[in-house]
C-alpha cells in the first residue's frame, strides 16, 4: 500500500521583534529595608551586586497580573490585534499555582483566545528559550504571530534571612510581540544546559517536603561563587557563540542586553567581549533588582525608553540561571 504523504506548513523566511511592554512591582525596596535580616548594609550590597533598589510587588498583586500588564502593553504597542496572536509562551520559575499554566490565562485575558498557550520552566534563560521557540514556531508556520512573556514574582519564593540569593530578587513582567519579517530579525539561539551544577541555584526543598511538614516554604538558594565562575568565564564564551551565529562582532551591536544577575558579571561581560564604547550595556539591575525570566525584556524596555535611537539597533541578549541553562541570541530591536 502506498503511504499518503502529509502535508506540512511552512512559514515565512524571517521573524522580528514588533514591540515591547514592562511591568514592575510598585514597591521600591532598599538596601536598609531587608539589610537587617541578613546582617548586611547598603554599602555591602551595592559594593556586591551593584543593586541600589529592587522592585517589588504588594500582596495582592500575582505574577499573573505582572504578566497580563506586559503583554497588553506590548500587544498595544505592536499594532497586532490580540486575536491574530495564536501562541502565547510565558517563561517564569513562579507560578505558585502548578496548573493551569500563566499563559493560557493571560492568553484569554488579552483576547487571545484560543491561542497555543504554554509555561517555560529555564530560569533566567527562560525569556532566550520562549524567543527561540516563537521564531522557530512562526518560521515553521505553526504560529503566525507570538506573544513571549517573562514573568516573575520572586517575592513569592524568597527567604528575608538568606544571604545568597534573597537580597538579589524583584518582581516585574516584560513581554514582546513576535511576527513575520521580510529581514532576519532574530538570529540562530546558542543554548544549552549543565545539569551535573544543578545544585548551584534552585530550590532548597520540594513542594511534597513541604506538604509532609519535613520543611518550610521552599525557597530560592545559590552558591554565589559557583555561580559567579560560570557566568563570568562560561558564559562569555556563549555569548561570543552566539555573535558568530549571527554572523556579526561585537563592534556591530547598538546594544548589549544581558540577565540582569549582578552588576560585576555584567561589567565583566563588557570586558570579555570587548565592547566599543558606542554600545549601549542595559544595567536595569540597579533599580529593578534580578527577576529572572522576566530581566532581559525588561531591561530591554528601559533600554529603549532612555535610549529610542536604538530602535532598528542590533542587541545580543543572553540568559543564564537554574538548572544550569543558558540562551542566547541576537535579535534587531523594536
Amino acid at each position: 500500500m502506498t503511504r499518503p504523504t502529509l502535508q506540512q506548513s511552512h512559514g515565512p523566511a524571517h521573524t522580528r521583534i514588533y514591540a515591547v511592554g514592562a511591568a514592575r512591582g510598585s514597591v521600591a525596596v532598599t538596601n536598609d529595608d531587608i539589610a537587617g535580616p541578613i546582617d548586611s548594609s547598603d554599602e555591602w550590597i551595592q559594593q556586591r551586586t551593584g543593586i541600589i533598589t529592587r522592585t517589588r510587588a504588594t500582596a495582592d498583586v500575582s505574577a499573573l497580573d505582572l504578566a497580563t500588564d506586559a503583554a497588553r502593553e506590548a500587544i498595544e504597542r505592536s499594532g497586532i490585534a490580540p486575536e491574530l496572536i495564536d501562541a502565547v509562551i510565558v517563561a517564569t520559575i513562579s507560578n505558585t499555582q502548578q496548573s493551569p499554566s500563566m499563559a493560557a490565562v493571560v492568553a484569554d485575558r488579552v483576547g487571545a483566545n484560543p491561542a497555543a498557550a504554554y509555561d517555560v520552566n529555564a530560569a533566567c534563560a527562560g525569556y532566550a528559550y520562549a524567543v527561540a521557540q516563537a521564531d522557530a514556531l512562526i518560521r515553521a508556520g505553526v504560529a503566525h504571530y507570538a506573544l513571549v512573556i517573562g514573568a516573575e514574582k520572586l517575592s513569592d519564593i524568597v527567604d528575608p534571612t538568606d544571604r545568597s540569593i534573597s537580597f538579589l530578587l524583584g518582581d516585574g513582567a516584560g513581554a514582546v510581540v513576535i511576527g513575520p519579517s521580510d529581514f532576519a530579525g532574530i538570529s540562530r539561539t546558542v543554548w544549552g544546559s549543565d545539569g551535573s551544577k544543578a545544585a548551584a541555584v534552585g530550590m532548597n526543598h520540594t513542594l511534597v517536603e513541604y506538604r509532609d511538614g519535613a520543611s518550610e516554604w521552599p525557597t530560592l538558594r545559590q552558591e554565589g561563587q559557583t555561580v559567579f565562575r560560570w557566568a563570568v568565564w562560561d558564559m562569555a564564551k556563549v555569548a561570543k557563540e552566539a555573535l558568530a551565529a549571527a554572523g556579526i562582532t561585537a563592534d556591530d551591536l547598538a546594544a548589549f542586553i544581558p540577565h540582569q544577575a549582578n552588576m560585576r558579571i555584567i561589567d565583566e561581560f563588557a570586558k570579555q567581549l570587548k565592547l566599543p564604547e558606542s554600545v549601549a550595556i542595559a544595567r536595569d539591575i540597579a533599580t529593578t533588582g534580578n527577576t529572572s525570566a522576566a530581566s532581559i525584556p525588561l531591561a530591554t524596555h528601559r533600554l529603549l525608553e532612555e535610549h529610542p535611537g536604538l530602535s532598528g539597533g542590533l542587541a545580543l541578549q543572553i540568559g543564564f540561571g537554574a538548572g544550569l541553562v543558558f540562551g542566547a541570541q541576537v535579535v534587531v530591536l523594536p
